[in-house]
C-alpha cells in the first residue's frame, strides 16, 4: 500500500491547509530569491515611462502632424493603460495563499498579459483607421527635425525602461513584466520605422509613406498582441514546465536514484512566478513511514533549494510491488 507525504509539517491536517502551507513556503523561497521586495517598483517604472513619453510623442505629432507619430503616440497611450492593469495584478498575484486560494494568486499574472495584448489590439485598430484615412488624403508635414528629436528621446526612454523589465521578469519568471517589456521594445521598434518613415517623407517629399508605415505599424501591433494573448491562455490551461526545467527536475532527483530509489509520473506546471510538480517516488517497501516521509522530505528540500518558487509534492510506493507501476496516467482505474 502507498502512502503520500508533502512538504508541509505532519501537524497539517486538512489536504487544503498542506497545499497553502506548501504554496507560503515556495512564496517565501522566491521572495528569498527576489530580495524580499515586491515586484511592483517595476511596474510602477513602466507606469512613469508611459507618461512621459505620451507626452514627448503628442507632442512630436502636434508639431510635425504625422499620423504615423499620432500612431506612435497612441500605443503610449495603451502602454500606459497595460501598465496600471500590470500593477493591480501584480498586487494581487502576491498575495499569500488562503482557504480560497490555497495554491495561491499568482495565475493572476496571466489575466495581465491576456488584457495587454488585446489592448494592444484595439489601439491597432485606431492607428490602421488613422493611417488609412490620411493615405487617401495626403497632407504635409511641418517642424519635422524638432519632432523626431522628441521622438528619438521618447524612444530611447521606452528601450531603457524595456531593457530593465525584461531582465526583472526573466530572473522572477514574471509573465507580467515580460510581456510588458517585450511590448515596449515593440513600441521601440515601431518608433524606430516611423522615425525613419517621417525622416524618408522629409527627404523625398513623398507624403504617402507616412500613412504606410502606419498601416505597417498597425499590423506589427496585431501581432505582438496576438502573441500575448496566446502565452497568457497558454498559462491558464496548465502548461507543462520548459524542457530545461524538466532537466533540472531530473539532475536533482539523480543523487536520489543513486541511493536505490526510483521516479515517475511526473507532472509539472507553472502559475505566474511559481512552479507546481508531482511525483511518485518508488522506495523499498521495507521503509518504515517515518523514514519514508524523511526522505520525501529531503528530496522537496532539494528540489526547492535548486528551483526557489517550486512546490513540490511526493507521492510514495513500494519499489517491489508491480502495481506501483500502474498508476501513472493521471486518471486512474475504478
Amino acid at each position: 500500500m502507498s502512502t503520500t507525504t508533502s512538504r508541509p509539517s505532519p501537524t497539517i491536517e486538512n489536504p487544503a491547509d498542506a497545499a497553502a502551507q506548501g504554496a507560503r513556503t515556495a512564496a517565501n523561497a522566491l521572495r528569498a530569491h527576489t530580495g524580499g521586495g515586491s515586484l511592483k517598483k517595476f511596474a510602477l517604472l513602466s507606469i512613469g515611462a508611459a507618461l512621459i513619453t505620451i507626452l514627448l510623442k503628442s507632442g512630436a505629432y502636434l508639431l510635425t502632424g504625422s499620423v504615423g507619430l499620432l500612431s506612435d503616440a497612441l500605443e503610449s497611450l495603451v502602454n500606459l493603460a497595460a501598465a496600471t492593469m500590470a500593477l493591480f495584478l501584480i498586487g494581487v498575484a502576491e498575495r499569500p495563499p488562503d482557504e480560497e486560494h490555497t495554491f495561491g494568486h499568482t495565475k493572476a499574472e496571466y489575466f495581465s498579459s491576456g488584457i495587454e495584448g488585446s489592448l494592444i489590439m484595439v489601439a491597432a485598430v485606431g492607428i490602421g483607421w488613422s493611417a488609412w484615412q490620411r493615405l487617401l488624403n495626403p497632407q504635409p508635414l511641418e517642424n519635422i527635425g524638432i519632432g523626431l528629436l522628441v521622438a528619438v528621446v521618447a524612444s530611447a526612454i521606452n528601450l531603457g525602461v524595456a531593457l530593465t523589465l525584461l531582465r526583472a521578469g526573466r530572473t522572477y519568471r514574471s509573465i507580467t513584466l515580460e510581456a510588458d517589456a517585450k511590448h515596449l521594445l515593440t513600441d521601440v521598434y515601431t518608433s524606430a520605422g516611423v522615425i525613419v518613415a517621417v525622416g524618408l517623407v522629409y527627404v523625398t517629399g513623398w507624403l504617402v509613406l507616412d500613412p504606410i508605415i502606419g498601416l505597417l505599424v498597425a499590423i506589427n501591433i496585431v501581432w505582438s498582441g496576438v502573441q500575448l494573448v496566446r502565452r497568457s491562455a497558454s498559462g491558464l490551461m496548465d502548461t507543462a514546465l520548459s524542457a530545461e526545467e524538466v532537466a533540472q527536475i531530473d539532475q536533482t532527483l539523480q543523487p536520489f536514484r543513486d541511493q536505490g530509489m526510483e521516479f515517475h509520473a511526473l507532472r509539472t506546471r507553472q502559475a505566474g512566478t511559481r512552479r507546481f510538480m508531482s511525483v511518485h517516488v518508488l522506495m523499498p517497501g521495507a521503509w518504515t513511514i517515518q523514514h519514508g516521509h524523511e526522505v520525501a522530505d529531503s528530496i522537496e528540500t532539494a528540489l526547492t533549494q535548486a528551483m526557489p518558487g517550486m512546490v513540490a509534492s511526493t507521492h510514495l510506493e513500494p519499489l517491489e510491488d508491480p502495481s506501483s507501476m500502474a498508476d501513472q496516467a493521471l486518471d486512474r482505474d475504478a
